[in-house]
């Protein structure tokens, strides 16, 4: 029986049709780039104080009535609190001098009653201004992030199932219009629920559309082509899309019309869908050989070629009405019910679950990188290309195995070597910090690939669904792994790093898929990879298979 590739080779690798598929599907993923990202400038608290109210002050006291603290050895005002505002007043009147007559220290304190003064050098409004999440609902500000990610987790979760259920393009276009949609109604959000309800909302189709476009691109591409549109063509999509966000945030300093800049240009992808085709490889698995091959002649039209007479003949065959085949359920069970299947997929889970935290982990600790947080945000989107460059070669001439682990241990080390730089050395972990964001990076592009590359058709979008899910538990609990900077500075690079590590000893046992063709079903994935569980005795050879062997030999 004919292959895939093998049917389709008609077509040649990267003619018209190819092209078109490609670069729609790249463009199609850049939307993805800003809005996982774009909490990093919506959330961020500017400097603030306690507002003073118009009462009867002295200058002299108008300015002293804010307390300060020492933060890394200078002198700032207090955030959450000011002097009691009538024993201020009191002492106002009398005449005292807060420099000269009053010991500020022995004062009683009190809340911001009457709200906060935000300043605006570098934002106009961020939502933490719009509602106030500072001093008491501080802890409003991670969980934003957090639930951010828990939408884009069970999108993951569902939106996998649906894929292999209904179609990828169909789930590809509606995730698009959910993040689309939502993006522009948060802009209306009169309140922090309304904004996390929209967000969560906004989350279900953000990154689910990616693995859509991810897999279809990589189930119609063949050879080469798919490994350079797995690699490097989604990644640079996604790249682009994350360089778009500081360009667009540094001159957009309203967080509603950020929102707006970055949703209302999407709807210019909704017409890709005359140009998008579903997946012949789906089609086919789902029996529906007519439509796979209109989707081949149509493209061999494009590509100037002559197409087969019958282009899947050895389909047509397995599903002729004579030679009845019960259809196999397939679910997300499958990846679980098999002993050693389970064990493959636990491993790429908690390796997708390390990537995904390390990745967003130093992404959305950006604002640390440079005085400048449009600065550090391109730069952090722009480190991704050349690491977008090193997963495309290490997945063409390096095997998925060997790569995988290389950029988790590459990962680690710089990780773990932030915690010696000196004192004012601020470049040098700069340059830490990004080689780990480099590492990470590379192994986060390898994974997508070698995820799709191991399950066969019939499971590829639940098997990359359910690694997407689990990848994003490691994002929701990336905002408060960066709340343990108050305890230590170093402890979330010291986390992440044994993290990694753990990860590159797990690799070890997961199948190598490099140089070889798509599993098409669970028995040539069972074929194909030859999985051994450590844990599980080595299977004896049936003696039907040894007497096989013997009488071929």
């Amino acid at each position: 029986m004919k292959s895939y590739p093998e049917s389709v080779a008609f077509l040649g690798q990267f003619g018209r049709f190819q092209q078109v598929v490609f670069f729609l599907l790249c463009v199609s993923i850049v939307p993805n780039g800003f809005g996982a990202f774009t909490l990093v400038f919506l959330v961020d608290t500017p400097a603030h104080h306690c507002r003073v109210p118009d009462v009867n002050l002295t200058e002299n006291w108008r300015n002293a009535v804010i307390p300060l603290r020492v933060v890394n050895g200078k002198e700032v005002r207090n955030s959450c609190s000011r002097y009691r505002l009538d024993v201020v007043r009191n002492l106002s009147d009398q005449g005292y001098s807060p420099e000269r007559d009053v010991n500020l220290t022995t004062l009683e304190e009190e809340t911001c009653r009457d709200g906060w003064i935000y300043s605006k050098d570098v934002y106009q409004s961020t939502i933490v201004t719009e509602f106030d999440l500072v001093c008491n609902d501080q802890w409003k500000k991670p969980f934003t992030t957090t639930i951010f990610f828990v939408g884009i987790l069970c999108g993951s979760f569902f939106a996998g199932q649906l894929s292999d259920k209904l179609g990828r393009k169909p789930i590809l276009f509606a995730t698009l219009a959910l993040q689309t949609i939502f993006s522009f109604i948060q802009v209306f959000s009169v309140s922090w629920s309304m904004f996390t309800v929209l967000l969560v909302i906004n989350g279900l189709g953000q990154m689910s559309n990616y693995m859509s476009a991810l897999v279809l691109g990589a189930e119609i591409l063949t050879g080469n082509v798919r490994l350079l549109y797995s690699s490097l063509g989604t990644c640079f999509g996604f790249a682009v899309g994350y360089m778009i966000l500081p360009v667009c945030a540094y001159f957009l300093r309203d967080w509603k019309s950020l929102l707006l800049a970055l949703s209302l240009p999407c709807l210019v992808f909704f017409p890709f869908w005359w140009f998008i085709p579903e997946s012949p490889r789906w089609l086919l698995c789902q029996g529906r050989v007519e439509e796979a091959e209109a989707i081949m002649r149509k493209a061999a039209k494009m590509n100037k070629v002559q197409a087969p007479e019958v282009i899947f003949e050895d389909y047509l065959i397995v599903s002729k009405p004579t030679e009845p085949k019960p259809k196999e359920p397939h679910s997300i069970l499958d990846l679980v019910g098999n002993l050693e299947i389970g064990f493959m997929t636990m491993i790429l889970c908690y390796v997708a679950f390390t990537m995904s935290a390390g990745y967003y982990g130093i992404s959305f600790n950006t604002t640390q990188f440079h005085a400048n947080a449009y600065v550090s945000c391109f730069i952090s989107g722009a480190v991704e290309l050349p690491a977008y460059v090193s997963s495309w070669l290490a997945l063409r001439y390096v095997s998925r195995r060997m790569s995988v682990i290389g950029s988790l241990a590459l990962a680690a080390v710089p990780l773990y070597f932030i915690q010696l730089v000196p004192e004012g050395y601020s470049g040098l972990s700069l340059t830490l910090e990004m080689l780990g964001k480099y590492a990470i990076t590379t192994g986060f592009g390898l994974m997508f690939a070698y995820t799709t590359e191991l399950y066969p058709t019939a499971l590829r979008n639940t098997a990359a669904g359910l690694c997407n899910t689990v990848a994003r538990l490691g994002s929701c609990i990336m905002p408060y792994l960066l709340e343990l900077r108050s305890y230590s500075p170093f402890l979330p690079y010291i986390i992440l790093g044994s993290l990694a590590v753990l990860a590159a000893f797990a690799t070890i046992l997961l199948p190598e898929s490099f140089g070889k063709p798509l599993p098409e079903s669970i028995q040539h994935m069972h074929k194909r990879n030859n999985i051994k569980c450590p844990c599980l005795p080595k299977a004896e050879t049936p003696v039907a298979v040894v007497l096989m062997e013997n009488t071929k030999s």
